[in-house]
């Protein structure tokens, strides 16, 4: 039985000739793998439907077997053309989404970091690459993980914490109100780090340059 939900393309990688993996952060299901058979065929119904960061509607058959289901049909709701003009969008894309499958289950409704993850690459190509965009992911997906790193602030300079706070709560299109001076986004970015190694583990590669 096909089932249907939304979502948006984390990466993708080659499994046959013929055939491609595709992982999907969704609205419905959490993160998810699906087998896009013949997806690398010249005349496959997936071709060109299945990039990065492309935002889409999708059924699949799940899998009795394994958390690898098999992809039916795709329609493409939204593509990220700005992601492939400036390289700066898609390293700071890209980190955020290896951040959420370093911190999230497959198969596990996350319909809120769905939300969140979708809304920032909206927002990204609307302004200059800007690293307190990276920071304000960082803080709204670990305040959606319980762990927020508001509390924990108090040996922040008094504006550093002004502009955390901020950050943190502040919707997408409000955050490009949102000035700090460079001093401020190193020490929010030093906090951040130790805060994330000591909560999550480890950071996922590709920070530094997300940061620029």
């Amino acid at each position: 039985m096909d089932e249907r939900t939304t979502g948006l393309i984390l990466r993708t990688r080659i499994l046959t000739e013929t055939s491609l993996i595709v992982h999907w952060l969704t609205s419905d299901f959490g993160r998810m793998a699906t087998v896009a058979k013949g997806a690398r065929r010249p005349k496959s119904p997936f071709r060109g439907k299945l990039d990065l960061f492309y935002l889409a509607d999708l059924s699949f058959v799940r899998s009795r077997r394994s958390d690898l289901h098999t992809l039916r049909e795709v329609a493409v709701r939204e593509t990220p053309r700005a992601l492939r003009q400036d390289l700066a969008y898609l390293q700071q894309a890209s980190y955020c989404a290896m951040l959420v499958e370093q911190t999230s289950e497959t198969d596990t409704p996350l319909s809120n970091i769905f939300t969140l993850l979708t809304g920032f690459v909206r927002q990204l190509p609307r302004e200059p690459p800007r690293p307190q965009m990276v920071l304000a992911f960082e803080l709204k997906l670990l305040e959606e993980l319980g762990q927020s790193p508001v509390v924990a602030a108090r040996g922040l300079s008094a504006g550093a914490r002004q502009i955390l706070e901020k950050l943190t709560a502040l919707d997408w299109p409000e955050l490009s109100r949102v000035k700090p001076s460079a001093a401020q986004c190193r020490e929010i970015q030093e906090f951040l780090h130790g805060f994330m190694i000591y909560h999550l583990g480890k950071i996922p590669i590709g920070r530094s340059t997300a940061l620029g």
